[in-house]
């Protein structure tokens, strides 16, 4: 093959795939390099994996608790063998669409690792050889694994990450976890509707830390009631195995306490390792390459996307953007997303979602703010459908200008999307108020949540 492509790209998660498939289309010749799964993390072992679990244990706690609803089916049950099949079958669809559309597209895609031993220079190593190729500028996107604490005992077999529960698809009837963020709480909603006994073990004052207080109280309310229990600053000193359990070892408000389950799950964040893909490094961020609008970094012609860019958020959607940002800035076509409104969704039961400023950190930039809150109580969606309480928040300037969005309910993931257009365009509050939404759907309480926040208003 030809060696010298217009751009390389490293790594085929979100990021990767957007910026090699944008870049064809605007007729560069492009390499896609990646030494693993087309789809990276999100699409193997991350978002789409978890979701698909979700979807099921979700009708599972509808089918087995809501004798409300006037379905009467005896004897339901968790098939494991049968979910994590369901899994693979959606992972295998979703990354055979990804390749046909390369191909399509006429990406080149080498399978290896990636070096880049100088600007415009890579070496990647495939099964059989080692390949060198030129290109005017390289794209990396190599993203995340999970991060491993340093606690005694983190390498007992029962102790598993995030990648490896969602390759295994385990059954538990207890399970420990370790951290309250999103990837934590998403997998104690999930394993608290497959019927696992949940106890989480967050380090810091609240769950969900990054997030909008009232968001962090209400999830940690609503998961309490179904059983979970929840340990805030909780300092993890030792695990070890003892009577054919997993043991934690932990201190809260001065008390040293140990609890036992089948398995403890490592859900602490994640970490990026640039080492084995950049010497020399770039300029650094705490691991994370700092870049700048064009999400270049340091060493002109490197750029840096997903996971891996220091000052934006470790998300796929935002991986994507970015990827497509480089892209138009690459083919000289303009590009006008704010990669910086990133919505943020949690997918618990209820989902969380939320776009722009919550309100503190309106009122910490000195803004005068006004805010528009609803329960989800009365909203004719939500109780026919059995739903729990929620709210949708809103947060607007005293001009009207909307700033930000919280949602805590159902569908909050699919309605962010709302808000994101409305405070990327600078719209008020009354001009996304006067838009008609049918009747019955959950966009109804965006409109009463706007309403309420033009009432603060006056």
């Amino acid at each position: 093959m030809s060696n010298h492509y217009d751009v390389i790209v490293i790594g085929a998660g979100p990021g990767g795939l957007a910026c090699a498939t944008k870049l064809a289309g605007y007729g560069k010749k492009v390499v896609l390099v990646e030494k693993a799964d087309i789809g990276g993390t999100c699409l193997n072992r991350g978002c789409v994996p978890t979701k698909t679990l979700m979807h099921t244990a979700d009708l599972y706690r509808t089918l087995k608790e809501d004798t409300e609803c006037g379905l009467c089916i005896e004897g339901v049950s968790i098939d494991y063998a049968s979910l994590k099949n369901k899994k693979e079958e959606v992972v295998s669809k979703l990354k055979d669409a990804s390749s046909k559309g390369l191909k399509a597209l006429k990406v080149t895609v080498l399978n290896g690792e990636a070096t880049v031993i100088e600007p415009g220079k890579v070496v990647v190593k495939t099964e059989n050889e080692d390949v060198e190729l030129t290109s005017d500028a390289i794209v990396i996107a190599t993203g995340s694994l999970p991060a491993i604490p340093p606690i005694e005992g983190v390498d007992i077999p029962t102790v598993i990450t995030s990648d490896e529960i969602l390759s295994q698809v385990p059954s538990f009837d207890e399970l420990i976890i370790i951290g309250g963020g999103v990837i934590g709480m998403e997998f104690a909603s999930l394993y608290n509707s497959l019927g696992t006994k949940v106890t989480v073990l967050e380090g810091l004052p609240r769950i969900l830390s990054t997030m909008d207080k009232e968001i962090s109280s209400s999830l940690s309310l609503s998961l309490k009631k179904k059983g979970v229990t929840i340990v805030t600053d909780a300092l993890v000193s030792k695990i070890n195995q003892e009577q054919g359990k997993t043991t934690c070892t932990y201190t809260a408000k001065n008390k040293t306490e140990t609890i036992s389950a089948q398995a403890v799950l490592l859900a602490v964040g994640r970490k990026v390792n640039l080492n084995s893909v950049l010497n020399p490094l770039p300029e650094l961020d705490r691991g994370r390459a700092i870049v700048d609008d064009n999400m270049m970094s340091s060493i002109p012609g490197i750029y840096v996307i997903g996971d891996a860019a220091a000052g934006y958020p470790q998300l796929a959607h935002a991986a994507s953007a970015q990827g497509e940002k480089v892209a138009a800035v690459l083919a000289g076509i303009p590009y006008t997303t704010d990669l910086h409104l990133v919505p943020g969704c949690v997918y618990t039961q209820p989902e969380i979602a939320s776009v722009g400023m919550s309100e503190q950190e309106a009122k910490d930039k000195g803004l005068n703010v006004h805010v528009g809150k609803v329960p989800t109580t009365g909203n004719a969606k939500s109780v026919l459908s059995g739903d729990e309480r929620g709210f949708i928040k809103v947060i607007a300037d005293e001009t009207g200008t909307l700033l930000g969005a919280q949602l805590f309910c159902s569908r909050a993931t699919d309605m962010v999307g709302e808000f994101a257009v409305a405070i990327g365009n600078k719209l008020n509050e009354k001009q996304v108020a006067s838009i008609i939404r049918p009747h019955p759907t959950y966009e109804e309480s965006i409109k009463d949540a706007l309403e309420a926040s033009i009432k603060k208003n006056k």
